[in-house]
């Protein structure tokens, strides 16, 4: 019986120890970057009591040194040293290995044209400080959630969308424009990408902004017309067929 029960007991051990082992894989892994190293620990242990694995870096350039493909967000302090937290987010998003990787800017910067900025650079939320930590854990949430829903839906359609020279292909996020590889921050590609998936349709800024950034979030409506503006630019000929319907929104005609 003792020799039945020590079997019991390890078994017992063994699944604890892999269960614990799946658990530390499977949390969301984030990284807190804010030259306020109080701030940072507090964020730190705020959010792994919500369950996150988290990990601080007091400067961009700490940042710059570790393994950032390994993380799922990026919580980013805007006012550093040398690189700001804007420079750290181009520098995240022209990286194809972080390109795909959400990004919440925490900020005492709060003007609205700060936030557009901001919001431009491909952020996916925009907190002013002070903020409370439960409304930056439910941000978290909010943006984490999107990404997956995201994520399951190219899986299941990743095929290309294209018309005549222009091409946008889901699953790799590029857009290719007569042959040409055009980047697109992501809030544009997005855009782009719900507009030639839906040639004729009209979406109306309210659509677009509560399909691309998060409700919780407050977006004006000019954000709307900075990345369109800016699709326009970026996509040559095409731009011109991304039409603004006076009084009802943007459609992609053919």
């Amino acid at each position: 019986m003792l020799l039945v029960q020590d079997v019991w007991l390890e078994l017992l051990c063994t699944f604890a120890a892999d269960y614990e082992k799946y658990m530390m894989d499977n949390k969301k892994r984030i990284l807190v970057v804010d030259d306020e190293e109080t701030l940072c620990e507090a964020l730190r242990f705020n959010l792994e009591a919500e369950g996150y694995s988290v990990d601080t870096a007091c400067s961009a350039e700490e940042c710059l040194s570790m393994d950032l493909g390994r993380y799922d967000l990026f919580l980013l302090d805007i006012m550093m040293g040398e690189i700001s937290g804007t420079q750290l987010a181009r520098i995240i998003k022209s990286n194809p290995a972080t390109a795909s990787v959400p990004v919440i800017f925490c900020t005492a910067k709060d003007s609205e044209d700060d936030m557009i900025y901001g919001l431009d650079l491909g952020a996916d939320d925009y907190i002013a400080k002070p903020y409370s930590l439960r409304a930056v854990s439910a941000r978290i949430r909010t943006v984490l959630r999107r990404y997956s829903k995201q994520s399951d839906a190219t899986a299941v359609d990743s095929d290309k969308v294209t018309y005549l020279g222009l091409t946008v292909i889901p699953d790799k996020k590029m857009c290719v424009v007569d042959g040409e590889v055009v980047k697109l921050p992501r809030k544009e590609f997005e855009i782009l990408q719900k507009l030639l998936s839906h040639r004729g349709q009209i979406f109306s800024r309210a659509e677009i902004l509560k399909d691309i950034w998060p409700d919780e979030v407050v977006v004006l409506d000019r954000v709307v017309d900075v990345n369109i503006t800016r699709i326009r630019q970026k996509i040559g000929k095409y731009g011109k067929n991304i039409v603004s319907r006076s009084g009802y929104g943007y459609v992609f005609v053919e």
